[in-house]
């Protein structure tokens, strides 16, 4: 582009057709944001735009998440009379999905008196990727009758959604779908199928789609990846990186995260560090803060708490709350009360409004019994306004996708379930199980945390599937926090004595409980 610029700057009177090839080189570079300089100085020209000008110039404002930008942009398509043309509203609707005003794209979109199939993905897409994955499903179903032809795209967005809620059933008659209409040969979709199947825990149908599709690329490979280190299969996520590399494909930013991740939930401190190393030796990366954060993971995951501090302190970038949040995750399960509050009075800094880090900190207080401190953070975040982000765990049955909250009593079979509770409590007992309170935050009777526990979002969502599935159904479970220590051993020994396979997909990583263990072997 620097070379184009050169040749630009030489013209006496570009036209439109020319300003347009500049702005459109622009958005597809890494850097866009000369696109916008350029339109200023058309502007300042008093070069007229036309209708090309603003899908480029929306294309770049995307790239660059400038919302301010993009609404100035929207106003003067208004006034010039573009707004009402197709392929402006579809990069208005692009723009404000991608920046995360997704109600802000739905408006668009509902003011579009011709949708086509671009502007559906769009509004779909964007649903999916803000977290938003029901009303992506309902709009797919609309979208279906009014008669429009979905493509490859409109299947990226509906499996992400899917794989946001772990719909694994509605995932599955997708992919029915795709191969009924023609659409198992698109790359992307493809890529987003076996990222479903990843996503969902349906680690060997993951591994079905990877093999059987016909063309690959490094978003494939990575996928898998990165799918195998997630849900437990640390070693076979590193022999795939291995195939990878005799396959000569290379790998990318993304694939090193997955090989790290991988390292960091099996324990490879020192096979970590040689990939760190090699990726950028071999393939010339620039470590990235994720790739300093994994390391920071393996560390603090081995109980080298003190090493983890110390390589933080030697990063060559500024250490982000999320780096902090890892090491004073890592205090809290090793108790280190010493260097988590070091870990806890940087984050106050960086983010001090993050529910989890109280969470975390009054965790390591209550681990050592200082219910005074645990108090003192009480009261603090009731005073400053912070609110604990609430456990929620998702089931699908039925075509539906059922959610659950510690002590919910909402559902139409509530009764029912709570007193599968009771029932599953008393066969846990006879297999020997007694409930693990330690990290109950409160100073409270032993029994009153009992209780607390039992309540658990993802145990009234198991509850929930014993009592409406047949014996042997494996019960898959999504949750948006880390599952805590009893109800990890508890669905152990759900798993044994009733005979399950129970899937469940924290915040962090798959668990796959059968015949009473756990895939990630009590190390997560």
């Amino acid at each position: 582009m620097s070379y184009t610029h050169k040749i630009f700057s030489l013209l006496k009177n570009p036209s439109i057709f020319t300003w347009n090839t500049m702005i459109r080189g622009y958005a597809e570079c890494e850097n866009p944001k000369p696109s916008v300089e350029l339109y200023h100085k058309m502007h300042l020209s008093c070069i007229e735009p036309d209708t090309h000008t603003y899908p480029f110039l929306l294309k770049a404002v995307a790239k660059l998440l400038d919302v301010k930008v993009g609404e100035m942009i929207q106003s003067v398509t208004v006034k010039n009379g573009f707004q009402s043309l197709v392929f402006v509203q579809n990069s208005l609707l692009n723009f404000y999905a991608v920046c995360g005003h997704v109600e802000s794209a739905y408006k668009v979109f509902e003011l579009m008196p011709d949708k086509d199939v671009v502007a559906w993905n769009s509004v779909i897409n964007g649903f999916a990727i803000n977290g938003r994955p029901n009303e992506a499903l309902t709009l797919f179903r609309e979208m279906g009758s009014v008669g429009e032809e979905p493509d490859g795209f409109t299947m990226v967005g509906l499996l992400s959604a899917c794989a946001e809620l772990g719909a694994l059933a509605l995932g599955r008659r997708v992919h029915v779908y795709m191969m009924k209409v023609g659409l198992s040969g698109n790359i992307h979709a493809n890529n987003a199928l076996l990222d479903l199947y990843a996503k969902c825990g349906s680690i060997r149908e993951a591994k079905t789609v990877f093999d059987e599709v016909e063309e690959r690329n490094v978003v494939s490979w990575t996928s898998l990846i990165v799918g195998l280190a997630v849900n437990g299969f640390g070693e076979e996520a590193l022999e795939l990186f291995m195939e990878m590399e005799r396959d000569g494909s290379v790998p990318s930013v993304i694939t090193f995260v997955g090989v790290l991740y991988a390292c960091s939930h099996c324990g490879m401190v020192s096979e970590g560090f040689n990939y760190f190393k090699r990726m950028e030796e071999e393939y010339g990366i620039k470590p990235r803060i994720e790739h300093y954060g994994c390391m920071v993971d393996l560390l603090g995951r081995t109980g080298l708490v003190k090493d983890a501090y110390e390589y933080i302190q030697s990063m060559p970038l500024q250490p982000n709350a999320v780096i902090w949040r890892t090491l004073l995750g890592a205090c809290t399960v090793h108790g280190n009360l010493t260097i988590g509050e070091v870990a806890r009075a940087q984050l106050l800094l960086l983010e001090p409004r993050h529910s989890g880090d109280y969470v975390l900190l009054s965790n390591l207080y209550a681990s050592e019994r200082r219910w005074s401190d645990v108090h003192t953070l009480r009261r603090t975040m009731f005073r400053e306004g912070v609110r604990k982000t609430p456990g929620h765990s998702l089931v699908e049955l039925g075509n539906r996708v059922h959610e659950f909250v510690m002590g919910d009593t909402s559902h139409p079979q509530s009764e029912k379930i709570y007193a599968m509770l009771v029932e599953i409590t008393k066969r846990l007992r006879l297999e020997g199980y007694v409930p693990y309170t330690h990290n109950v935050l409160a100073d409270i009777e032993e029994e009153e945390k009992e209780n607390a526990l039992s309540y658990h979002s993802e145990k009234l969502a198991i509850a929930f599937m014993l009592i409406n599935t047949a014996t042997r159904t494996p019960i898959r479970v999504v949750k948006n926090l880390r599952v805590c220590a009893d109800c990890h051993l508890a669905i152990k020994l759900i798993s044994k004595v009733y005979d399950r396979e129970i899937v469940v997909r924290d915040r962090s990583r798959f668990h796959h409980f059968k015949d009473g263990s756990c895939s990630c072997k009590d190390y997560w």
